[in-house]
């Protein structure tokens, strides 16, 4: 049942349309005004609404849950930082209210936590990354903002009794699955409130109800004068920017509402970026403009390295960077911070495990352009890198206000990008490339295929194998015993041999103490060729010392090179020891004999190029690793 008033400021109507509103903005004049039992109360006149580009609005209605809800109104907040969020109020048919946060195009639907809740630290106790388990319905969920917030502009109905001017501390807890909490410390007590990252979609908000797609809404870029020289300006994106530069004067301002502001003058090299601000690039059939170009360092034991980072914006999906150092370029993406897990020595990512590799802390030296926070020369972050080539994680922690450990962690994905990708999205030329040597922290090494390639090889290798060991073992050809007389020839009857076949010798004498040698020739009935062959059998045994020992062998094996086909017969003699024992000696020749020494030296041959790059990816990683704070080539690390 809907209740009018007239507003105490200006006596203009006001209808609480909601029996659970606390209060309601006058849109006459802007009055904060808190109904009681009897009468309204006057808490005070609150400013415009900022120009945020939300999507959404006062009485759109929706479904969550199979629940009906209509936004009955919103709060606008700033940050310490100086950034400014949408806070929405959906007054749900059951009773409920939710609060629909929104920042940087995501949603955050949460509902005040009944019942109780796990033990609650208080404010000055949380610390930023700390895990922590605020309800039994949810996991331990990872604090992600701690900070102070202040009411700034608000519109329609709201739930709690909102006074102009007053700040209270909260913080942001997120989790792996897109669970979301808030710690209000406004309050003698805090106040929970859990729920989960949404989409519109999820809400049931139809398409005709959002702004952007029922008015054909859209910010274009303004065209203004910078206060300090009166240079023309340009802001590409007026409703999300909070600060730029001044691309005449280099003047640092301060962006209101499309208003600007001096802030300093700023003293500043000239670097001119290699991708022009107001360029269009393309990624993934996207549009992106680059709407800013700073340069970042680090300083480790007195060496300061540089690189340059530039603004990417689209509309739709908001903002990403480019990074360039040392000839290297990154695309890179935020993430909820709620997705990422770290531990001392790595990150995961939906299961995936990324390698800690460096930290620091970065400083802003340099700014042109348009920024999305109130970016200064100076500004310093904290910055943990982890990297899965070609994949990097990086965590910045921004320590903002005067309250001890008040600040933001942010989470980004970077992509290793090659020169040529970039020189084709912004049509740029002649970018120079990394020198042989000059390996990225996420570089991926380019020549893992072919590990894949010799292990396919190698396993064909061995198969063929099998199948020629399994099919045979070759065929014999000739076998004779001979009784072995020195200084007399032999000449064995014809046999036939074929071509392209190896041939195996085996000679068999049931030697003892003795030796014998058989000199032999492989003679071609019809033609001169010959193949001379040498072979000695002998054995020795006995007991020495009450143990028996023995060497040598009663056999002996050599394997000729395939002859022409044709009829053959050796010519035998043979040499014994002295002693005048002739023992019986067998010879016999065998054809197309498998020899594992073949198979062994085509795995030889295949390893050569694996081997090669094996060595090249060992230099490769060492390089990469070189000045990593978590080397696992040094033997002393850096730890922290």
């Amino acid at each position: 049942m809907s209740v009018k008033v007239s507003c105490p400021g200006c006596a203009g109507p006001i209808t609480f349309k909601v029996g659970s509103a606390m209060v309601a903005v006058c849109e006459f004049c802007r009055s904060v005004v808190a109904r009681g039992d009897r009468e309204v109360e006057n808490l005070g006149k609150i400013a415009d609404l900022v120009e945020t580009d939300s999507v959404l609005a006062a009485g759109v209605k929706g479904r969550y849950r199979n629940v009906p809800f209509e936004l009955s109104g919103r709060t606008q907040l700033r940050h310490q930082a100086g950034g400014v969020w949408d806070e929405w109020y959906a007054a749900f048919a059951d009773g409920r209210w939710g609060w629909l946060a929104e920042a940087q195009g995501r949603f955050y639907l949460t509902f005040e936590a009944k019942g109780p809740a796990k033990a609650i630290p208080s404010f000055l106790e949380l610390e930023l990354g700390q895990r922590l388990r605020v309800s039994a319905h949810l996991p331990a969920l990872t604090i992600t903002e701690k900070g102070v917030a202040r009411p700034i502009s608000a519109e329609g109905e709201l739930p709690y009794r909102l006074e102009p001017g007053v700040t209270y501390n909260y913080a942001d807890l997120a989790g792996p699955n897109g669970e979301f909490a808030t710690l209000d410390y406004g309050g003698e007590q805090p106040v929970l409130f859990t729920g989960h990252e949404v989409t519109l979609d999820d809400l049931g908000v139809p398409e005709r109800a959002r702004r952007d797609e029922h008015e054909g809404r859209q910010v274009a870029g303004l065209q203004l004068s910078c206060p300090q020289c009166g240079g023309p300006l340009e802001l590409r994106a007026p409703d999300k920017t909070e600060r730029v530069v001044c691309p005449n004067c280099g003047s640092l301002l301060d962006v209101n509402q499309g208003n600007l502001k001096f802030l300093s003058a700023l003293k500043q090299r000239k670097i001119k970026p290699i991708i022009p601000l107001g360029a269009t690039g393309q990624f993934d059939g996207r549009k992106w403009i680059n709407i800013g170009f700073m340069v970042r360092s680090i300083s480790s034991e007195g060496e300061k390295f540089a690189w340059e980072e530039y603004l990417l914006y689209e509309r739709r999906l908001g903002f990403r960077w480019l990074v360039l150092s040392d000839d290297h370029w990154n695309f890179v993406e935020p993430l909820p911070p709620g997705k990422v897990a770290s531990s001392f020595r790595g990150a995961v990512l939906e299961g995936v495990e990324f390698k800690k590799f460096q930290r620091g802390v970065a400083c802003v030296d340099l700014v042109y352009g348009e920024f999305y926070w109130k970016v200064t020369v100076g500004e310093k972050v904290e910055v943990v890198d982890y990297i899965r080539p070609p994949k990097m994680l990086s965590c910045e922690i921004t320590r903002t206000g005067d309250h001890p450990g008040a600040g933001e962690v942010n989470w980004s994905l970077g992509s290793y990008l090659n020169a040529d990708e970039v020189e084709r999205a912004f049509d740029l030329k002649d970018l120079t490339r990394p020198a042989w040597g000059n390996i990225a922290p996420n570089q991926p090494f380019r020549h893992k295929k072919i590990y894949a390639y010799w292990g396919i090889m190698t396993a064909a290798t061995c198969l063929v194998g099998l199948f020629l060991v399994i099919i045979g073992s070759g065929k014999l050809v000739f076998s004779q015993s001979f009784a072995c007389e020195p200084q007399k020839e032999y000449f064995s009857e014809p046999f036939e041999l074929h071509g392209r076949h190896n041939l195996k010798i085996d000679v068999n004498a049931p030697v003892e103490n003795s030796w014998i040698g058989v000199e032999g020739t492989l003679i071609h009935d019809d033609s001169d060729i010959t193949q001379p062959f040498g072979m000695i059998v002998e054995h020795y045994s006995g007991i020495e010392d009450g143990e028996r020992w023995s060497e040598g062998s009663r056999s002996a094996t050599i394997y000729l090179s395939a002859v022409p086909s044709g009829k053959y017969r050796l010519r035998l003699a043979f040499e014994g020891a002295p002693g005048g024992i002739h023992p019986t000696v067998n010879v016999s020749l065998t054809q197309g004999v498998h020899r594992l020494r073949n198979f062994f030296v085509v795995l030889g041959v295949l390893a050569v190029i694996p081997v090669c790059v094996l060595f090249y990816h060992w230099y490769f990683e060492r390089r990469r690793w070189e000045d990593s704070d978590y080397s696992p080539f040094h033997t002393t690390k850096k730890e922290g």
